[in-house]
């Protein structure tokens, strides 16, 4: 490729876009007919024997979720298009849709087109993948999940409301990317106001009806004005931040592909700024272990204010689902309350990591280790106990009178649940490289199991609560099943070890403290 086939003067943008693109596509690692119709291949068989299965079942029985009168059901929708608009500016700022790979992005970025031009064609493109993506997927859900399309009456405003939240999904997520941060605000802000005002207006029309089709017409004249705003900006967007953007999305692709996906993961922590010599006494000593984590934890403002609502948030679900009548929907609370819970434990602090590095890296710092748990352990399993209790006394003083003497129980579900999220969150983080034994072939009359074994590999902490959680529930007595927690976070505990080799060394021998030094 040449600047005099690619920079011709007075070439049209477009045909120029279009040529160093055709260029890029035709290069050594462009996919082959064959690999297509592997895929295609793939697809026919999830189809087959996975999707039409489950859509018939679903078809042919009764909903899980009812959606009852239209009425009842704007406050919901109003809910997922606020949800489905903040994940999308959320998605926008860690990887928008402006993202391409750094080389053909170099390439642009060295001629003298405007950014306009090759980056507003590659948003088209993607927001119209990532707008068709999710209203399959809303649709497909709400089929399934509920009777949204049993009626024609539902069907149709279920529908129109579906379309106007892809749109400004799609939209927000460009917005996340291209606009600053107080712009994004506002953007969320507004989503709020419009989504209570629009709930408000549909309990006052005396025709219930109306809630959907307004709430359709508010996102369809939101998305309008929002994405042309949005695709005049491009011009402006930062190119060398683009750059740096898009060499880490490169970089946490590869980390993915290779499967080490928590070193992808790791690519998008945000870094600590500010509050460098705060960790130092005016006497030139260091804080002690729970002044030293939070103040680790402020340095990171926006990951620290999710953990703080992960943990609240979690702790009410879980003990709403832990008192609640048993049943398939407490159950599913109890499981998504420790799942949030298991979330904000990892992001109120970055101990955990150092923890890991302390452990596989045992000869550099000597053999009596007896402080360095506390040291790296105390803020956040306190942050963590401290929030999921936080949100659970505000569950359980809401349905105060409706507990009776089921106080104790609940106190003891709730803490075993909290034990086995520590013990689950420490085996992820102990996480090294991938074992190559699970990249061999594990052949059962179903078929080969390594790939489950190297998804299960890869959440194998959420997949430990949901275990853990189902045992539980499925325990007769609250302290047994508080018991069976504790002993299957000692076992999450004991293969965090053994994955940084640190429990072949002597665990007892390394656990003294550190007063019992020998001189000298």
């Amino acid at each position: 490729m040449t600047t005099d086939t690619l920079a011709v003067p007075d070439a049209d943008a477009r045909i120029r876009v279009h040529a160093v693109r055709q260029r890029y596509a035709g290069r050594g690692g462009r996919a082959t007919v064959r690999g297509r119709a592997f895929t295609v291949y793939l697809v026919a068989l999830f189809s087959v024997f996975y999707l039409v299965p489950v859509v018939h079942a679903a078809s042919t029985s009764p909903a899980f979720i009812s959606v009852g009168s239209l009425a009842g059901a704007t406050p919901v929708a109003c809910t997922l298009a606020v949800a489905a608009c903040w994940g999308a500016q959320l998605a926008g700022r860690f990887r928008g849709p402006l993202v391409i790979q750094p080389f053909l992005l170099h390439v642009f970025m060295s001629t003298d087109l405007s950014p306009t031009w090759y980056l507003g064609t590659i948003a088209r493109r993607r927001l119209a993948y990532a707008g068709t993506a999710t209203l399959g997927t809303a649709c497909t859900a709400a089929y399934l999940a509920t009777d949204l399309f049993d009626h024609l009456d539902t069907a149709l405003p279920g529908l129109a409301v579906g379309v106007g939240l892809t749109a400004v999904a799609a939209v927000g997520w460009l917005w996340g990317q291209v606009r600053a941060v107080p712009d994004n605000l506002v953007l969320a802000s507004a989503a709020g106001a419009g989504a209570l005002v629009v709930t408000a207006m549909s309990r006052m029309a005396p025709d219930g009806g109306v809630g959907l089709w307004l709430l359709a017409g508010v996102l369809a004249t939101t998305a309008a004005p929002l994405g042309r705003a949005a695709f005049r900006s491009i011009r402006t967007v930062d190119l060398a931040g683009l750059a740096r953007e898009s060499a880490r999305a490169s970089q946490a692709q590869t980390y993915a592909l290779t499967g080490t996906l928590h070193h992808a993961l790791d690519l998008y922590r945000p870094e600590p700024r500010g509050l460098t010599t705060a960790l130092i006494r005016s006497d030139g000593r260091l804080r002690g272990y729970l002044a030293q984590g939070a103040i680790r934890a402020l340095r990171t403002p926006g990951r620290a204010i999710a953990a703080v609502l992960l943990l609240l948030i979690g702790g009410a679900v879980l003990t709403l689902g832990v008192t609640g009548s048993p049943g398939s929907l407490t159950f599913w609370l109890w499981v998504a309350g420790s799942v949030l819970v298991y979330l904000g434990s990892g992001w109120v602090s970055e101990t955990w990591r150092g923890l890991r590095d302390e452990l596989a890296l045992a000869p550099l710092f000597g053999e009596w280790w007896g402080g360095m748990l506390a040291r790296t352990l105390a803020w956040p399993v306190v942050a963590v106990v401290v929030g999921a209790c936080l949100g659970g006394g505000l569950a359980v003083t809401i349905q105060w009178p409706l507990l009776g003497g089921r106080l104790v129980n609940t106190v003891l579900l709730v803490s075993g649940s909290v034990v086995l999220v520590l013990g689950a969150r420490f085996l992820r983080e102990m996480k090294l490289h991938l074992p190559l034994g699970l990249l061999l072939p594990v052949i059962t009359p179903l078929g080969d199991l390594s790939g489950l074994l190297l998804v299960a590999w890869q959440f194998d902490g959420v997949v430990a609560v949901v275990i853990g959680i189902a045992m539980m529930n499925a325990f007769p007595s609250a302290l047994g099943a508080t018991a069976l927690a504790i002993g299957m976070a000692a076992c999450c505990v004991w293969m965090g070890l053994r994955r940084t080799e640190w429990a072949h060394r002597g665990v007892l021998s390394r656990l003294r403290p550190l007063a019992e030094r020998p001189a000298g």
